[in-house]
């Protein structure tokens, strides 16, 4: 469960987040609609703990999190992922999962099938298009299992295939109990594998499905 209570955060003058109060739970894949700088990118930073918030506080199961404290359970896929250009797709994800070790080869290569980039496993990642990019990034979203599952923009660059991908395991990702969150411009993306709807706009939050 994340529970947010009052948070605000103000950078450079502007405010970025403006009083959200929030409670998800478990089971639930929940959309997050509104424009480019709406906060949607900065809300999602603060349940992982990778921002500090000016007041107010968020909760994940029970963890208190802040710019001080991250949430290690969550798997995250910002805009643009970023991985080291040299190394293969495969490689890239070994090295990540070798930090704690809670998955090896057989797991990687798993999902580099799921998402369509087994044949270009063994191809440095600055070779891959924007596409494979993101598919890329989706496989590292679910790499070690995580309890809670944070998509921003998820469909970007991605063809009908890449899309397909994205929905299966988001799909297969709730059955297993998870907490889902999807920001997206694509409306039918929202519409189809959300459970609740929210609307962000100049920081502030307001539910509306």
């Amino acid at each position: 469960m994340i529970e947010i209570k009052n948070a605000r955060k103000t950078i450079g003058g502007k405010v970025i987040l403006d009083d959200i109060n929030l409670r998800l739970e478990d089971d639930k894949v929940y959309g997050f609609e509104g424009e480019n700088g709406s906060g949607k990118t900065m809300l999602f930073r603060a349940i992982c703990g990778f921002i500090g918030l000016d007041q107010g506080s968020v909760q994940v199961d029970e963890v208190m999190v802040d710019g001080d404290h991250i949430y290690r359970d969550i798997g995250l896929l910002l805009e643009n992922p970023s991985f080291i250009e040299d190394l293969s797709g495969f490689d890239n994800l070994a090295m990540i999962a070798s930090i704690r070790r809670l998955v090896g080869p057989d797991r990687i290569n798993k999902l580099l099938k799921k998402v369509g980039l087994y044949e270009a496993k063994d191809k440095a990642y600055k070779t891959y298009s924007l596409g494979m990019k993101q598919r890329l990034g989706l496989a590292n979203v679910i790499l070690e299992d995580p309890k809670i599952l944070i998509f921003d923009e998820p469909t970007i660059a991605l063809d009908k295939k890449g899309v397909k991908a994205l929905i299966e395991i988001i799909k297969e990702e709730k059955e297993r109990s998870k907490t889902i969150l999807i920001s997206s411009h694509e409306k039918e993306i929202i519409d189809d594998l959300c459970d609740e709807v929210f609307y962000m706009e100049d920081g502030k939050l307001k539910q509306i499905r």
